[in-house]
């Protein structure tokens, strides 16, 4: 058996925090890990508004970054080999399409296809308060072998700063694919 390649795709959707997704791919980055970027259209409108980075810096970030229209890049394809796959931040239209297997973006067949080849898809999910809808298209995705993992602030590190909450977050996240950073406070006992 050969292990699974250190390459991870990140998408980025446009649900508020976008934050996540670039804390990911700063931790990645350190962590040396091969990085293939997607963001949907409503993620670089929500980055004009939460952070003062240009979509260009946030691309400088990844390895290899896709247009969200160019359903024929190399991660639609179940044979480009990766460890899986983190959505962060997740929105529910970008859940909901990625659950129907009905998918109209690079981002969603990415996911898509990490969830047929039996790879890790993390899920950091960005909406509350949720209807019975949202929890059913969350235990759907379960079903299929999905990770859902809203990013639920850490209070015991009595984080700081909404910075040190982000980083929490998102190496946490990392850490469902067997990554992990050095920068992620772990809980000891004591």
């Amino acid at each position: 058996m050969i292990d699974a390649p250190r390459r991870l795709i990140v998408g980025i959707s446009g649900a508020s925090g976008i934050a996540l997704g670039v804390r990911a791919l700063e931790l990645l980055r350190a962590a040396g890990v091969e990085t293939h970027l997607v963001m949907s259209k409503s993620a670089e409108l929500t980055l004009r508004e939460e952070l003062e980075l240009t979509t260009k810096e946030v691309q400088a970030l990844a390895d290899v970054c896709y247009p969200v229209k160019h359903v024929g890049a190399a991660i639609a394809s179940g044979s480009f080999l990766t460890a899986g796959m983190l959505v962060a931040p997740c929105s529910i239209r970008t859940m909901s399409e990625i659950a129907s297997g009905v998918t109209s973006t690079l981002l969603t067949r990415a996911a898509d296809v990490v969830l047929k080849e039996r790879r890790r898809l993390v899920l950091m999910v960005r909406e509350t308060p949720l209807h019975l809808g949202h929890l059913q298209t969350m235990t759907r995705l379960a079903e299929m072998g999905a990770v859902l993992a809203p990013p639920v602030p850490a209070f015991y590190t009595r984080p700081a700063s909404v910075d040190e909450i982000v980083t929490q977050s998102a190496g946490r996240a990392l850490d469902l694919f067997g990554l992990h950073s050095d920068e992620v406070r772990r809980w000891t006992g004591d």
